[in-house]
């Protein structure tokens, strides 16, 4: 009952940090996803580094994330030059690459993958909200407003909480067939389609009952999204929000760990909270684009 009720809490709090975060303004919604870069990034190459063939240099990997994560902040808002706002993370990565020369590890190829790994899996797809933030490309979104752009990144945790709990429910009540015995043998066909049911409802509920303000003159287009492309929005958040989580639980398998990290009480740690939308974020920009240029 006492881990129910930490576990609960701490949802609460982390609910209510991302909502206010994520809306409250492009600030806060900007160094809310820098602080989650750095904790998982430093996460991240804690966990690699505890095996005996890495030796992962930790401090400068994680500023390297937020140097990536600031250059895209900057260029998504507009701050300075593109190149100039990438200087300090290509100069980071070329020092990371570099200094293997001088250290004489035998385990170079590792260090240099898992480093590389942490900037790909890890930093870059959080790097990428502020192309929906600050969507200057987006034409679907009204007026290019980072409001809009905020309500958008908030829908991508929306959708994967609801895809979360539907997923439990159903996979608990009626689950029979494994989704991924070999990698996460709780997950089953009818959880994910439960799951993926719930989803796209919560997404023609937004669709339906977006703030007025939203709506523009094709009637109930919610930032410029009709309803069926919220629903496309929803399922590509469940397909690859699923496939994000199955990645990061073959992760834990071959480190041979059940839980990233305690950070978050009850929760486990910061990768556990955030795998399915390291997967989900990339799959949801491409998709939004994608709309964009048709």
């Amino acid at each position: 009952m006492k881990n129910l009720i930490v576990r609960a809490l701490t949802g609460l709090v982390f609910v209510a940090v991302m909502v206010g975060g994520i809306l409250y303004s492009p600030l806060t919604c900007g160094m809310l996803f820098l602080l989650i870069t750095v904790l998982a990034t430093w996460e991240f190459t804690g966990l690699v580094n505890a095996r005996d063939d890495v030796q992962v240099n930790r401090f400068i990997t994680t500023m390297a994330a937020a140097c990536l994560y600031l250059g895209s902040f900057g260029y998504a808002a507009g701050i300075g030059g593109p190149v100039s706002l990438f200087v300090p993370w290509l100069l980071s990565m070329i020092y990371l690459l570099i200094s293997e020369l001088y250290l004489g590890r035998e385990n170079t190829l590792n260090n240099w993958a898992f480093t590389m790994m942490s900037q790909i899996y890890v930093a870059l797809p959080f790097a990428l909200l502020p192309l929906l933030l600050f969507p200057h490309d987006l034409s679907l979104l009204s007026a290019g407003s980072s409001r809009a752009g905020a309500f958008l990144i908030l829908c991508i945790f929306i959708f994967l909480w609801c895809s979360d709990t539907g997923a439990y429910c159903c996979g608990s009540l009626l689950g029979r067939h494994k989704l991924f015995p070999s990698v996460s043998p709780g997950k089953s066909w009818e959880g994910s389609i439960g799951g993926g049911v719930l989803t796209v409802a919560a997404s023609q509920l937004i669709a339906w009952l977006g703030p007025a303000e939203a709506v523009g003159e094709c009637g109930h287009a919610v930032f410029g999204l009709s309803p069926l492309q919220w629903a496309g929005f929803a399922l590509v958040v469940v397909v690859f929000g699923t496939w994000g989580d199955l990645v990061e639980s073959l992760l834990k398998r071959r480190l041979g760990i059940k839980d990233s990290g305690n950070i978050l009480p009850g929760h486990g740690g910061m990768l556990d909270r955030f795998d399915s939308s390291m997967i989900a974020i990339p799959a949801v920009v491409v998709y939004l684009y994608v709309l964009a240029a048709l």
